[in-house]
């Protein structure tokens, strides 16, 4: 139901998320980042959709779909943040996505432009 979602999970939000990032803020400002404009306008659906769950439909669908708890306090990398719950975590994602600049303009842009 999900697959933007779980495709996220399995490589940006994966096993090694400090693969993308320093922190956890980074790895989400930088998710959206390689993906093409349609991938990216049907994440925005899928996280619109995901956030009008119940608590507790988001958290079996993001323990599904996620391969790392990004509400976990953990030591290394050190200040690699957390959130306080995953309706947050998932808010963050979604703005994210929704202010990448392709995303905003409706169309692809040239990164050598």
């Amino acid at each position: 139901m999900f697959p933007r979602l779980t495709n996220l999970g399995a490589s940006s939000f994966g096993e090694d998320p400090e693969l993308f990032g320093d922190t956890l803020f980074e790895v989400i400002e930088d998710a959206p980042r390689g993906h093409f404009l349609p991938f990216k306008q049907q994440a925005v659906n899928e996280l619109r959709t995901l956030l009008a769950y119940s608590d507790v439909d988001l958290d079996r669908v993001s323990w599904a779909v996620l391969g790392m708890n990004p509400m976990a306090d953990i030591e290394e990398p050190p200040n690699w943040g957390n959130f306080p719950s995953l309706r947050a975590f998932w808010s963050a994602v979604l703005h994210a996505f929704e202010n990448d600049p392709e995303v905003r303009a409706g169309k692809e842009i040239d990164p050598d432009m």
